[in-house]
This record gives C-alpha cells, structure tokens and sequence, in this order.
C-alpha cells in the first residue's frame, strides 16, 4: 500500500512540477537564425503598430495574434517583463516589446506570420 501511495505521489507532482518551473520564453534557432519562442517552441512575433511597453493589438488583430502571457516577472528570464494591456492581460515583453503567437503556425518552427501585412516579424534576441 504505501509503495502505491508513493508512486502516486510522485506521479502527481511529475505532472504538476514543470507548470511551476517552465521558462515561458526561449530562444532557439531555425535554419541558422535565432529567435523567440515559447515554452511549446511556437515562434514569437512582434507588432510594428506597437509602442514601448503598449501593446495596440486588440479588436480583430488579438483573435489572430494571440499575446503571450505569464503570471509573474519572477518566470521571466532578464531582459523580459511583463506589461498591463488595456484589457487587463498581463503579457510578456521583450526589450518592452510586446510578444505575440500567430494563429497559423500550426507546429514548432512555423514561421508563417513574418512579414504580415509587413508589420508583423519574428521576434529575435
């Protein structure tokens, strides 16, 4: 009984652990470039339309570009922040630039949302 309690235990903090201690940002590279990516390595994005530390995603550009968002500054590696948009949303920052997911990445090192509407590019370090 207690070597089923045991595993039990263990098992149910193997699967809650890496929520605590997942970096939510990192940095890999791609056919020799470097650049952003989240915990699930989805490329991050950046918006020409923003401002430092604002994000002006919202009606119509936030269902497409989703912001990425953590819940403390204390995940965040140096270099990064969090900042408040409008709508409440703590997102993650980059140099005080906003960062951004892109609905039609469907896979790790999808990198179809550089260059939309030639305001939109791929976040690097």
């Amino acid at each position: 009984m207690m070597k089923i309690l045991t595993a039990t235990a263990l098992s149910l903090f193997a699967l809650t652990a890496p929520a605590f201690a997942e970096n939510p940002v990192l940095v890999g590279e791609l056919n020799g470039e470097r650049l952003l990516m989240d915990a699930q390595k989805m490329t991050l994005y950046t918006f020409d339309k923003d401002e430092k530390g604002v994000s002006n995603c919202y009606e119509g550009c936030i269902e497409n570009w989703p912001a990425l968002t953590a819940e403390s500054e204390a995940d965040l590696p140096k270099g990064y922040s969090l900042i408040t948009r409008k709508d409440g949303v703590k997102q993650v920052a980059y140099k005080d630039q906003p960062l951004y997911l892109w609905v039609k990445d469907m896979k790790p090192g999808d990198m179809t949302g550089d260059g939309v509407k030639g305001v939109w590019h791929t976040a690097r370090p």
